[in-house]
C-alpha cells in the first residue's frame, strides 16, 4: 500500500494534500504539523469532501512524527512563506533550521522514502536536505521546474490565446531571478513559439515567469502562491509512486550534467519508483549556457550560507 506524508499544514501542504487526494496518488496519505490540531483539522476538512468528489483513500492529519514512518514518498513544506519585498535567499536562514529538524526525521523514522523538498530557497534547501539525509541523491529532489514551467506554459497560452494542454515548454537553473526559461524549445502543438508572438512578447513572457511568485505575493500581502506548488509536488509524487516514467524539470544533483556539477538545479529528468532515474542532457546555446551559468553561482551562494 503506497503511503505518502506531506509535513508542513499550511497553504501548500494543505493543497498537495488536497490534490493528493483527489488525484487518488496513494492509499495513505499524512498531513503532519508540529502545531497541536492543525494538521488534524485540515486533514479532516479534505476528508469530508471524499463523499463528494468521490476518492476513497486514508487521510490523517497529526502532530506526530512517528506517523511518517515507512513512508514511500516524503513532501517537506515546512517553513515560513515570503512576505512582500522579501526574497527567497531571505529566507535561507529561517527555513534552514527547519529543514534540518524535519530532515532527520525523515531520515530515522522514513530511511527509504523518496523526499521531495517545497521549502523556499528551494535549491539550497534540497541541498540541505540530502547532506542532512545522506539519502542517495536519486532520493532527494527539489520542486520547482514543475512550477516555474506550469507558469510559462500558462503566460504563452494566455497571451495566444489557446488550452495551456498544447503548450510545451521548460525552465531549467534555480528556483528564482536567474531561472531559465528556454524559448527555443517552447512550442504550441510543436509550432515554435517565435512563429506565433513577437519578440518583446515573449521577452516579457519570460520576465513575468522569473517574477511569477514574487507577482502572487505582492497581490496576496500576507503570504505567497500554495494551489499551483501543492499540486507541482503531487505530480512528482505520483510520478514515484505509480512509477510513470514522467519527464519532469526538477532540482536534482549535478556530477558534470551540462557540465555542471557540485549543486542541486532545476534540469529535465525522468521520474519513476526509484526516484531520479535519469537526467536528460542537451545541448545548449552559448547564451543558454551563460544564463545557466548565472543560476549555478546564485545556488553556490546560497549553498554557501548553509555551512554545510
Amino acid at each position: 500500500m503506497a503511503k505518502l506524508s506531506i509535513i508542513g499544514a499550511g497553504a501548500v501542504g494543505t493543497a498537495a494534500a488536497h490534490w493528493a487526494a483527489v488525484k487518488g496518488v496513494a492509499e495513505e496519505i499524512v498531513l503532519v504539523d508540529v502545531v497541536p490540531d492543525l494538521a488534524k483539522g485540515k486533514a479532516l476538512d479534505i476528508a469530508q469532501s471524499a463523499p463528494v468528489h468521490g476518492f476513497s483513500c486514508r487521510l490523517k492529519g497529526t502532530e506526530f512524527w512517528e506517523d511518517i514512518a515507512d513512508s514511500d514518498v516524503v513532501i517537506l513544506t515546512a517553513g515560513r512563506p515570503r512576505k512582500p519585498g522579501m526574497t527567497r535567499d531571505d529566507l535561507l536562514k529561517v527555513n534552514l533550521e527547519i529543514v534540518r529538524s524535519c530532515a532527520e526525521k525523515v531520515r530515522e523514522l522514513a530511511p527509504s522514502a523518496c523526499l521531495i523538498v517545497v521549502t523556499n530557497p528551494i535549491d539550497a534547501m534540497v541541498y540541505a536536505a540530502y547532506r542532512i539525509t545522506g539519502f542517495p541523491k536519486n532520493r532527494v529532489i527539489g520542486m520547482a521546474g514543475v512550477l516555474d514551467s506550469a507558469r510559462y506554459r500558462y503566460f504563452i497560452a494566455e497571451a495566444l490565446g489557446v488550452s495551456p494542454k498544447d503548450v510545451q515548454a521548460l525552465v531549467m537553473g534555480i528556483h528564482g531571478d536567474h531561472m531559465l526559461p528556454l524559448v527555443r524549445l517552447a512550442n504550441v502543438s510543436g509550432i515554435p513559439i517565435r512563429e506565433l508572438l513577437p519578440e518583446e512578447k515573449i521577452a516579457e513572457i519570460v520576465e513575468r515567469t522569473r517574477k511569477g511568485g514574487g507577482e502572487i505575493v505582492s497581490y496576496l500581502k500576507t503570504g505567497s502562491a500554495f494551489t499551483t506548488p501543492g499540486l507541482a509536488a503531487v505530480e512528482m509524487a505520483e510520478a514515484i509512486l505509480r512509477d510513470e516514467k514522467r519527464v519532469l524539470t526538477c532540482s536534482v544533483w549535478l556530477e558534470g550534467e551540462f557540465d555542471i556539477s557540485g549543486v542541486f538545479l532545476g534540469v529535465p529528468v525522468v521520474l519513476g519508483r526509484n526516484g531520479v532515474e535519469r537526467i536528460l542532457t542537451f545541448t545548449l546555446t552559448e547564451e543558454e549556457k551563460k544564463a545557466l551559468s548565472a543560476s549555478v553561482e546564485a545556488v553556490k551562494n546560497q549553498i554557501a550560507l548553509t555551512g554545510l
